[in-house]
């Protein structure tokens, strides 16, 4: 029986009415009966149904009345009845007391016992939803035991290590990846957390590229492992390529660059090969023919251009996400530099054709171009904002710098005095140009201002007035 509901709020009043009338009742007996027997020892009943739910005085009062009622109606010697009358009311206030405390331990315990299981269902219910988090992951998690085994296992992970082989729980991690074998042995007396890069092997001996996030707990049973695995075999391998790509169309920026120089010497040296070649005498000359043939070769070096590829088909670029990884890279140096940014730019910015790598570059030399011409101004702020148009996106970069007194001549290569080789900004539009952007000097009469113009991609569902 589950006393705790006999002693609920909703029946504590019916329990005192018939307390109460359990008391009159034996009185009421007991003194028709007194020349007979004495049932003093019933009021213990009434007692005990109060002391599950009254105070511990108003249950010392009921043991009182009590006591006295026994004593009332009791034959027995009036000498000695003090004596009894301080024994029945200690035996029944210590009984109600001691009752009293049972039940209240009683319905603690039941309260405490309700909340484990509470406890209990909650926890039950994450690491459900946790086992459902890790073996949907996509990428692989594995726990590892002080001794290097694998304990637990998700889905990816045995995809990653062992492909179409049998399940990786129970064989040792230095199968796959040596470097948290080590991690297990050294680091056993401290936790920790930590990431590395280090070379993974699959089961068919395939090595791959791993980056391991990785943490260090303690158990019962010992120090455990547990780590997130990533093959970065695939990044690596299209990074590589997309470098080489820049690598190369940065190499032939340069190259059009010192053509455009050689083109100039060259036509300077062709026409003073033609004045010279009217001299008589001249054109039987070996000498003079062979620098003839030097000039024509100069000429064809210098015919070199960054022309784009008629076929070549630009990729849409997330113009947001370029600007947010802007922010990331240039807002450390510039707060160190005690330079503000403003960013006005609009929530949502449509996408553009380009190369994203490409974009980040342009961006980024143009806000480090701003943070050298505010070197020794006392106002030091970028606002970089956007303004969409028709069909094109214009991102300006505008400075409070030392300004530009002479643009003339400002994209041109090889520029004297400036701060590297004077290619920043002829490499920037070219590299604009050659997706059909372009990058444009915009005059302020304090600081300066670089446009950077892109075309729009439109989707079919997007109008160009959006």
């Amino acid at each position: 029986m589950d006393f705790s509901s006999i002693f609920s709020e909703h029946n504590r009043k019916r329990l005192l009415v018939a307390a109460a009338v359990l008391i009159v009742a034996i009185a009421v007996v007991d003194w028709q009966t007194k020349p007979f027997i004495s049932i003093g020892f019933l009021y213990l009943f009434p007692i005990l149904l109060v002391a599950g739910f009254l105070p511990r005085w108003q249950i010392t009062l009921v043991a009182l009345v009590c006591a006295v009622l026994q004593e009332l109606f009791s034959e027995l010697p009036p000498n000695e009845a003090v004596t009894r009358l301080l024994m029945a009311s200690t035996g029944f206030v210590g009984t109600g007391l001691f009752a009293s405390e049972i039940i209240r331990n009683r319905q603690v315990t039941l309260e405490h016992l309700k909340e484990v299981e509470t406890q209990i269902e909650l926890r039950k219910e994450v690491e459900e939803q946790l086992q459902v988090l890790v073996e949907s992951s996509p990428v692989a998690i594995v726990t590892i035991d002080s001794m290097g085994s694998i304990l637990l296992a998700n889905e990816a992970s045995q995809s990653l290590l062992a492909p179409g082989s049998t399940p990786i729980v129970g064989q040792p991690i230095s199968e796959f990846l040596p470097a948290l074998q080590a991690a297990v042995q050294t680091q056993r007396s401290r936790q920790f957390r930590t990431e590395l890069r280090c070379r993974g092997k699959r089961k068919n001996g395939e090595a791959f590229l791993a980056a391991v996030w990785f943490s260090t707990y303690t158990t019962a049973r010992g120090p455990r492992l547990a780590a997130i695995i990533v093959d970065l075999s695939e990044d690596l391998r299209d990074r590589e390529d997309l470098s080489l790509d820049h690598l190369l169309k940065n190499t032939t920026i340069l190259m059009s660059a010192i053509a455009h120089e050689i083109r100039n010497l060259s036509g300077a040296v062709l026409i003073v090969h033609k004045n010279l070649s009217r001299l008589p005498g001249l054109q039987n000359n070996e000498d003079f023919r062979a620098l003839g043939t030097l000039i024509e070769g100069l000429g064809k070096l210098s015919a070199m251009e960054l022309k784009p590829t008629a076929n070549q088909h630009w990729e849409a670029v997330e113009l947001s996400s370029v600007l947010d990884e802007l922010r990331i890279l240039m807002e450390p140096s510039y707060r160190e530099a005690g330079i503000e940014i403003a960013w006005l730019l609009h929530d949502e910015l449509p996408l553009v054709a380009g190369d994203r790598y490409g974009l980040a570059q342009v961006f980024l030399n143009l806000s480090l171009n701003s943070q050298r011409a505010m070197e020794t101004t006392d106002k030091k702020q970028l606002t970089i904002s956007s303004a969409v148009e028709a069909d094109s996106v214009v991102i300006r970069f505008e400075d409070t710098g030392v300004g530009i007194p002479s643009p003339d001549g400002l994209f041109k290569p090889f520029q004297q005095g400036a701060d590297s080789t004077g290619l920043g900004l002829y490499v920037s539009r070219a590299l604009l140009r050659s997706f059909g952007g372009d990058l444009v000097f915009e005059p302020r009469t304090y600081g300066c201002c670089f446009a950077v113009n892109l075309n729009r991609v439109i989707n079919k569902q997007e109008s160009p007035d959006e």
